[in-house]
Protein backbone atom coordinates (compact mmCIF):
# COMPACT_ATOMS: atom_id res chain seq x y z
CA UNK A 1 0.00 0.00 0.00
CA UNK A 2 1.34 3.40 -0.96
CA UNK A 3 0.88 6.42 1.34
CA UNK A 4 -1.30 9.20 -0.03
CA UNK A 5 -0.51 11.68 2.72
CA UNK A 6 2.49 12.08 5.04
CA UNK A 7 2.86 15.23 7.17
CA UNK A 8 6.17 16.88 6.17
CA UNK A 9 9.17 17.63 8.36
CA UNK A 10 10.34 21.19 8.81
CA UNK A 11 13.94 21.01 7.61
CA UNK A 12 14.73 24.59 8.68
CA UNK A 13 13.18 27.92 9.61
CA UNK A 14 15.22 31.13 9.62
CA UNK A 15 14.29 34.73 10.35
CA UNK A 16 16.15 37.07 8.01
CA UNK A 17 16.10 40.57 6.57
CA UNK A 18 15.67 39.51 2.93
CA UNK A 19 15.43 36.48 0.63
CA UNK A 20 16.38 36.85 -3.04
CA UNK A 21 16.48 34.51 -5.99
CA UNK A 22 19.48 34.16 -8.28
CA UNK A 23 19.14 33.75 -12.05
CA UNK A 24 19.77 30.00 -11.69
CA UNK A 25 16.81 29.70 -9.28
CA UNK A 26 18.82 29.32 -6.08
CA UNK A 27 17.76 31.39 -3.10
CA UNK A 28 20.08 33.39 -0.93
CA UNK A 29 19.31 34.76 2.50
CA UNK A 30 20.48 38.19 3.62
CA UNK A 31 20.89 39.15 7.26
CA UNK A 32 19.94 36.04 9.23
CA UNK A 33 18.55 37.47 12.49
CA UNK A 34 19.33 36.06 15.94
CA UNK A 35 18.59 39.17 18.03
CA UNK A 36 16.82 42.41 17.14
CA UNK A 37 18.71 45.37 18.67
CA UNK A 38 16.99 48.72 18.36
CA UNK A 39 17.93 52.23 19.58
CA UNK A 40 14.33 53.09 20.53
CA UNK A 41 10.98 51.49 21.25
CA UNK A 42 8.42 51.15 19.92
CA UNK A 43 9.94 50.53 16.50
CA UNK A 44 8.53 49.40 13.15
CA UNK A 45 10.50 46.93 11.04
CA UNK A 46 9.85 47.71 7.39
CA UNK A 47 10.14 44.05 6.42
CA UNK A 48 11.11 40.74 7.96
CA UNK A 49 11.23 37.36 6.24
CA UNK A 50 10.80 33.81 7.48
CA UNK A 51 12.42 31.13 5.28
CA UNK A 52 10.94 27.64 5.75
CA UNK A 53 12.01 24.43 4.00
CA UNK A 54 9.69 21.40 4.15
CA UNK A 55 10.73 17.83 3.25
CA UNK A 56 9.77 14.15 3.51
CA UNK A 57 6.02 14.64 3.04
CA UNK A 58 3.30 13.72 0.58
CA UNK A 59 0.11 15.70 -0.01
CA UNK A 60 -1.31 19.21 0.11
CA UNK A 61 -0.71 21.26 3.25
CA UNK A 62 -1.42 24.60 4.90
CA UNK A 63 1.53 26.42 6.50
CA UNK A 64 0.91 29.01 9.21
CA UNK A 65 3.64 31.37 10.41
CA UNK A 66 2.98 33.60 13.42
CA UNK A 67 5.02 36.22 15.25
CA UNK A 68 3.95 36.20 18.92
CA UNK A 69 4.52 39.07 21.39
CA UNK A 70 6.36 38.61 24.72
CA UNK A 71 3.03 38.09 26.52
CA UNK A 72 2.92 34.81 24.52
CA UNK A 73 -0.70 35.37 23.45
CA UNK A 74 -0.77 38.47 21.21
CA UNK A 75 -0.27 37.67 17.53
CA UNK A 76 1.83 40.51 16.07
CA UNK A 77 1.80 39.10 12.50
CA UNK A 78 0.39 35.99 10.83
CA UNK A 79 0.48 34.45 7.38
CA UNK A 80 -1.00 31.28 5.90
CA UNK A 81 -0.19 29.61 2.58
CA UNK A 82 -0.86 26.35 0.84
CA UNK A 83 1.84 24.10 -0.60
CA UNK A 84 2.15 20.60 -1.98
CA UNK A 85 4.70 17.81 -1.90
CA UNK A 86 4.20 15.06 -4.48
CA UNK A 87 7.18 12.93 -3.53
CA UNK A 88 8.94 12.52 -0.16
CA UNK A 89 12.31 12.94 -1.92
CA UNK A 90 11.38 16.51 -2.89
CA UNK A 91 11.24 19.66 -0.78
CA UNK A 92 9.14 22.82 -0.71
CA UNK A 93 10.55 26.22 0.20
CA UNK A 94 8.17 28.88 1.52
CA UNK A 95 9.15 32.46 2.26
CA UNK A 96 6.84 34.60 4.38
CA UNK A 97 7.23 38.37 4.23
CA UNK A 98 5.85 40.49 7.07
CA UNK A 99 5.79 44.23 6.38
CA UNK A 100 5.53 47.11 8.85
CA UNK A 101 5.93 44.91 11.94
CA UNK A 102 5.63 46.94 15.14
CA UNK A 103 7.69 45.90 18.16
CA UNK A 104 6.07 47.77 21.06
CA UNK A 105 8.47 46.71 23.77
CA UNK A 106 11.69 44.89 24.50
CA UNK A 107 11.37 41.21 25.37
CA UNK A 108 11.31 37.79 23.80
CA UNK A 109 9.04 37.44 20.81
CA UNK A 110 8.45 34.03 19.19
CA UNK A 111 8.17 32.67 15.66
CA UNK A 112 5.74 29.76 15.43
CA UNK A 113 5.60 27.50 12.37
CA UNK A 114 2.65 25.14 11.95
CA UNK A 115 1.55 22.76 9.23
CA UNK A 116 -2.14 21.81 9.15
CA UNK A 117 -2.49 23.25 12.68
CA UNK A 118 0.33 21.04 14.04
CA UNK A 119 3.11 23.04 15.71
CA UNK A 120 6.41 22.07 14.10
CA UNK A 121 8.68 24.72 15.61
CA UNK A 122 8.62 27.66 18.02
CA UNK A 123 11.75 29.72 18.48
CA UNK A 124 12.64 32.91 20.37
CA UNK A 125 13.46 36.28 18.83
CA UNK A 126 14.81 38.59 21.56
CA UNK A 127 14.17 42.30 20.99
CA UNK A 128 16.70 44.36 22.93
CA UNK A 129 16.68 48.09 23.53
CA UNK A 130 20.24 49.27 22.91
CA UNK A 131 20.33 53.08 23.03
CA UNK A 132 22.77 55.00 20.90
CA UNK A 133 25.76 56.44 22.80
CA UNK A 134 24.59 59.51 24.72
CA UNK A 135 20.92 58.53 24.54
CA UNK A 136 19.27 58.02 27.94
CA UNK A 137 17.96 54.51 28.68
CA UNK A 138 14.22 53.85 28.86
CA UNK A 139 12.72 54.17 32.33
CA UNK A 140 12.02 50.86 34.09
CA UNK A 141 8.37 49.81 34.20
CA UNK A 142 6.89 49.66 37.66
CA UNK A 143 4.38 46.95 38.31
Amino acid sequence: MQATRILPDLQCSLLCEEVRQEVNGNLFLIGVVQVVRVPQLPVVAGRICIFNRWAAGIGAFNETVRLIAPDQTTVVAKNELKFELRDPALSATNVTFFGQVKFDSAGTYYIEVLVDDVMKLRYPVPVIHAPMPGQPPLPEKQG
